[in-house]
């Protein structure tokens, strides 16, 4: 669920931003609840960027007032529960809410997070990692939607000093974004499924090489 870049790119397009979302899942998880998880969290990471309100990103009803951007597809049932407030449980850990790898767990457990952090990144952080198990993935997912949601300035900057190459992922993640803003403004560049596609590597003389995509 490592998807921040896809909805990223194209939060503008909130229907291919879910399509794409759900499709990057199923790179790595082939069952229907992991492409759904992905999808569900990549709308409401679309959400965060268009500017709605942490109430509106957590209503119970989310998924049912932005049915479009799904194209219709029913959600998971497993997701689909998550989706109308699973994870909104008081006692966290004692409830039930659990850090697990399994993709089911680790959304509900990185969405009761972001629900119960008090609108602190820092403490939203602590509690999916204090859930114990699975912790880098709670964490993980949890600060996609919450980074999307405050924003970079809104971080700790006691951490974000350290982060490795910060300023590399800081000028990709603009890249990202502008370059999301350019899709589907060029005529040679339609809107949907439509983009071109990157040719795969194929190796050469022992060494691995990118075929050129001619420009247009």
């Amino acid at each position: 669920m490592r998807l921040a870049p896809v909805p990223l790119f194209f939060y503008k397009h909130p229907t291919q931003a879910v399509e794409f979302s759900g499709l990057s899942g199923l790179i790595t998880h082939g069952d229907q609840s992991a492409n759904d998880a992905c999808r569900y969290y990549g709308a409401l990471i679309v959400g965060a960027l268009q500017g709605k309100k942490k109430s509106e990103l957590l209503n119970k009803d989310f998924y049912s007032n932005h049915e479009e951007w799904f194209s219709s597809k029913p959600l998971h049932p497993e997701i689909l529960k998550i989706a109308q407030g699973s994870y909104q449980k008081e006692g966290g850990y004692e409830d039930g809410i659990r850090g697990k790898g399994y993709i089911v767990n680790a959304l509900e457990a990185a969405l009761w997070a972001f629900w119960s952090n008090e609108d602190s990144f820092e403490k939203g952080v602590l509690a999916a990692v204090n859930l114990g198990d699975d912790t880098d993935t709670t964490a993980a997912i949890y600060g996609q939607l919450a980074g999307a949601y405050y924003g970079y300035k809104n971080l700790p900057t006691k951490w974000v000093e350290h982060i490795y190459a910060r300023n590399f992922i800081n000028c990709l993640s603009k890249w990202i974004a502008y370059e999301g803003q350019m899709y589907g403004l060029s005529p040679l560049m339609p809107q949907g499924f439509d983009a071109p596609i990157i040719p795969s590597p194929k190796k050469e003389e022992g060494m691995l090489r990118f075929q050129k995509t001619p420009r247009m």
